[in-house]
């Protein structure tokens, strides 16, 4: 075979090219050719360097000249894998492939690259079984096969390996059993098989024999049974993770033995007893988490006494004291145990010596005062402590936290004031205060809490007015202080809170009136303002909230008439009663499911029972005058008609005019059949479809019977200017600028068509093409749910995924969207989907490469990645994971963020759900149960893409292959096991804790 290459060579290649290429030379530049490079990452490869050591991925011996180390890790290159050529290098013993698209099988004559000691093929899209070959590799130290779509058992000859240090299978689709044979590779540091949906086993004792090894990661491989003793013999482990399995029992005493072990992560088993004695022994040991299982007794002395920096022990059933030492470790930063039923008060001197970070003690029986010292080193971020029977007052020290950005002290028996510092903590996003017995007012303070999102102070005893400074929250979602004791008027300034959907204030003094400006709550959802004594008319403007969805006025002194706009809400909850209403009940609420809602109103009048008694007298007053009335509303009407078409035609007119003064600029993308005067005649109110964060959204109707989109950014730079807000004006142009620039050169199917934008000084118009089905989460989410059957939410979903694929992988340089959500996606009539509003688009290589931190982030809630939004770095990952919120949308029919969930978001409520009930609790059930079987494999999906570690995330490119491959071929069960589908576990440090 040798003999033959040469010459097979000589007939691929032309004699010019032999002649200027040495023998590996020529090897490398056919695998250049055998491969796809989209990137042109291999362009150095050519025949006018006659060394190939001068090329780009390739390093050479320094005395011999031979090729022997090989990295085409992150080049984007695609194809089978030519190791036929590899191979022939005879001298390369460091190849590595890592995250690219390999497709294929892994050909068995990889056993033919004798020299490797290191190969890594990470993160590809290989598939089939794992060659038994690979054991043939005498000199192998180093497999990586992570990521991949490896299916079928492990095969036996891996016992034979003579010096393999590092095996890594995660994340494949392996489906036998763990083999007993591993132990036999007595070489090995490092077992990795974590997230592969193994047949159910045990974990085997032959384990034991690996004496070198240092890390154990058998993560949700569906082990059972026990925990071996043998593993007591490991005494270099440094790293044991059986977490997410079904492991029972107790945790054997042997692993007390294991005096190298840096960590052990038991997480979400099924194990019970105690703690074992001798915990002591585990001098190097950092990180501890056995939560969520069923351990019981005291959290021992001993533990506490280590050099810990996390202790994770939350929903267990621990009892007793937590041990006064844990105050002492100068290291720990993290410390978790929620859901217990731990008693007795915190140590003294918690947070003196430790750089604690998060703290979360919910939901067990504390008692006794706050630490003052939890804050000491200025690190802490998250301070969980809710039900539990703490007391006394906040230390006022907190106050002066600033790292802080969660804060849950509800449902306590704390009192005294709230420090002025905690009101105005400047990176809080939660601040949660309910249940408790806390007097004093809302100080003015809060204006410097910026990032504040959700306030729940009810359940207290706060008094005195609501501050002004109130309206400066900008990402104030929800204001929640019921049951309190506030006075005064419901500050002015609240119109502001563009981003608040719920404010709930039932249950104080409050007074004066509604203001009409509540029609700048565009977001609102939830208004409950009960049993105070607010009095005036009930605005009109409500009528225009459309979200709103649950109003509660009653028991207060409004008075007038029900608007009539109230009809056009679509309310689950309305409750006006015992006012001062009076007048005609509207017809949409004479229904006999309102008898309730408007109780207590002596001069409200309607059909319902109990509402103006003598209506029905009136009825007797005969043909005759309702004749006349019918003549004279009928009179009425034309009047009005002909005075409204008189000032309406001179509104026109007027701003006909007022827009020719303006001098419009108007850029075009595409071919237009329709002029800038078309547009502008049509902006008006009549024609709004939707508003947003950057502007109003029209519906125009073209002279040719066509429709487009068109977002009007009123105010633009201007107005921010003249006010002084130049960061916010920068804000508005900034996303402009963007959506012009990334979508005025995009052309793909699945991306919202940008044909043109019109620019004034203070006006700039956006004109799209016109979906007319409009947004994914609009639809999925509302009663209209129902027309999205399971074939046209999987449609969506590969429509959206080769969107975000054109952009990360055909676009040059590649964009990042940044701010993918189900709102993002836009439907045509006959849902089609579409990728849309690029307003915090960025382009990756002007950022470097996704590395550099923004400035803000950009996304929504819910759909933020776990590492977007605490290092606030850019790249597609960041994408993935939202478009991976997605599917989980399009699978559960769920919103990203619920009450239901909890603290949990649904990427965690769908893991947790998967876990503890099963794949029935999970889906949608408005979708059809034939089609269970594909949408297993899409949610699987929507998992993968949702991991919390961003290099486990499929690029989009092999997102849409597997959403493609789930559409075409009937894949086997590969992430079902006994009717119950396993999660990707989403292990997010930082939002644990979730007690509701």
């Amino acid at each position: 075979m040798l003999l033959l290459i040469p010459l097979l060579l000589c007939l691929i290649f032309p004699p010019s090219t032999i002649l200027s290429l040495n023998q590996e030379g020529l090897y490398l530049y056919h695998f250049k050719l055998s491969v796809d490079d989209p990137d042109s990452s291999l362009s150095s490869w050519n025949d006018r360097d006659d060394d190939p050591c001068n090329w780009s991925h390739v390093k050479c011996d320094s005395v011999t000249r031979s090729v022997n180390s090989l990295d085409l890790s992150n080049t984007n290159i695609a194809g089978p894998l030519p190791v036929s050529f590899l191979c022939r290098l005879r001298n390369l013993s460091y190849l590595s492939l890592f995250n690219n698209s390999i497709n294929s099988t892994l050909p068995l004559d990889i056993s033919m690259c004798h020299s490797l000691f290191h190969l890594d093929l990470s993160q590809n899209l290989l598939t089939g079984t794992l060659p038994h070959t690979l054991a043939h590799l005498p000199n192998l130290r180093y497999l990586d096969l992570t990521g991949n779509n490896f299916s079928g058992d492990i095969p036996d000859s891996f016992s034979r390996f003579e010096k393999l240090e590092v095996l890594s299978l995660v994340s494949n689709l392996l489906d036998g059993i763990v083999p007993a044979f591993l132990g036999n590779i007595s070489t090995l540091k490092m077992l990795n098989l974590s997230y592969n949906p193994f047949l159910p086993g045990r974990i085997p004792s032959e384990l034991g024999n690996l004496t070198n090894l240092e890390v154990l990661w058998f993560t949700q491989c569906n082990l059972v049974g026990l925990i071996p003793n043998s593993l007591g013999k490991l005494k270099k482990l440094r790293d044991l993770d059986l977490a997410l399995n079904n492991l029972f029992g107790s945790i054997p005493s042997s692993l007390t033995e294991l005096t190298s072990v840096y960590q052990i992560e038991l997480y979400n088993n099924s194990l019970s007893g105690e703690l074992p004695s001798g915990m002591s022994n585990l001098t190097s040991l950092r990180l501890l988490d056995a939560s969520m299982n069923q351990l019981s007794g005291t959290i021992p002395d001993e533990l506490c006494r280590l050099p810990l920096e996390s202790l994770n022990l939350y929903e267990n059933r621990f009892e007793g004291e937590l041990p006064e030492s844990i105050a002492n470790s100068p290291v720990l930063y993290e410390l978790r145990l929620y859901g217990n039923k731990l008693k007795g008060k915190l140590p003294k001197n918690l947070g003196k010596n430790s750089p604690l970070r998060w703290i979360d003690v919910s939901n067990n029986q504390f008692s006794g005062e706050l630490p003052a010292s939890l804050c000491d080193k200025g690190e802490l971020e998250e301070l969980l402590m809710i039900y539990n029977f703490f007391s006394g007052k906040i230390p006022a020290r907190l106050g002066a936290c600033l790292s802080l950005t969660r804060l849950r002290l509800g449902y306590n028996r704390i009192s005294g004031e709230v420090p002025a510092g905690i009101w105005g903590l400047p990176h809080v996003y939660l601040l949660e205060l309910v249940g408790n017995s806390f007097s004093g007012s809302i100080a003015r303070t809060i204006a410097g809490a910026a990032n504040l999102s959700v306030l729940i102070v009810s359940n207290n005893s706060l008094t005195g007015a609501i501050p002004d400074e109130i309206g400066w929250l900008e990402n104030l979602m929800e204001f929640s202080a019921g049951d309190n004791k506030l006075t005064g008027t419901l500050p002015e300034s609240i119109v502001n809170l563009g981003q608040l959907g719920t404010l709930d204030l039932h249950n104080n003094e409050l007074s004066g009136e509604l203001t009409q400006r509540i029609r700048s709550l565009k977001k609102l959802n939830e208004l409950n303002l009960a049993n105070n004594t607010i009095k005036g008319r009930i605005p009109e403007e409500i009528g225009s909230l459309s979200v709103l969805n649950y109003l509660d006025l009653s028991q207060n002194k409004f008075s007038g008439k029900i608007p009539s706009g109230l009809q056009n809400l679509k309310l689950n909850q309305l409750n006006l009663s015992y006012n001062r209403l009076s007048g005609d009940l509207p017809p949409l609420f004479a229904k006999d499911m309102y008898i309730n809602s408007f109780l207590g109103n002596p001069g409200l009048c309607g059909d319902l029972k109990g509402l103006c008694d003598g209506r029905d007298g009136a009825k007797d007053a005969g043909y005759v005058w309702l004749l006349r009335t019918i003549f004279i509303v009928a009179a009425l009407v034309f009047a009005i008609g002909v005075v409204w078409f008189y000032f309406k035609y001179r509104n026109i007119k007027m701003a006909k005019r007022a827009i020719d003064k303006s001098k419009w600029t108007l850029m075009s993308f595409h071919k237009l059949s329709f002029s800038e005067n078309e547009i502008l005649d049509c902006l008006d109110e009549d024609n709004v479809i939707g508003s947003g964060s950057s502007g109003k959204v029209y519906k125009v109707l073209l002279n040719n019977g066509e429709a487009v989109a068109v977002k009007k950014l009123w105010g633009g730079a201007k107005k921010e200017i003249e006010s002084g807000d130049i960061e916010k004006a920068q804000v508005r142009d900034g996303a402009f600028d963007a959506e012009v620039e990334t979508l005025g050169k995009i052309r793909h199917k699945n991306i919202v068509k940008l044909w043109c934008c019109c620019t004034t000084r203070d006006c700039k118009l956006l004109v799209y093409e016109y979906m007319q089905n409009g947004s994914l989460g609009d639809l999925l989410h509302s009663s209209k749910g129902g027309l999205l059957d399971w074939p046209t939410r999987f449609n969506i979903a590969v429509d959206a995924a080769e969107g975000l694929s054109y952009l990360h992988h055909d676009c040059v340089p590649p964009i990042v969207h940044r701010d993918v959500k189900s709102n993002n996606i836009l439907l045509d009539g006959d849902f089609g989907a579409r990728v849309a509003d690029f307003g915090v688009a960025k382009v990756v290589d002007a950022i470097g490469k996704g590395t550099k931190s923004m400035s803000i982030i950009a996304g929504s809630c819910g759909y933020i990645a776990p590492e977007y939004a605490y290092t606030v770095r850019v790249n597609e990952k960041s994408d993935i994971y939202s478009f991976g919120v997605v599917i989980l949308e399009l699978v559960t029919g769920k919103l990203p963020v619920d009450p239901e969930f909890g603290e949990k978001d649904l990427v965690k409520w769908v893991c947790t759900t998967l876990d503890q009930k099963g794949i029935d609790d999970v889906l949608d059930p408005k979708l059809e149960s034939c089609f269970k079987e594909e949408i297993c494999k899409v949610l699987n999906i929507g998992l993968l893409c949702t991991s919390p570690l961003p290099i486990n995330r499929p690029s989009m490119r092999r997102v849409v292959k597997m959403l493609q491959e789930v559409g075409t071929e009937n894949l086997s069960k590969s992430g079902k096991k006994d009717g119950k589908l396993s999660p990707y576990y989403y292990d997010d440090a930082s939002d644990q804790g979730s007690v509701a």
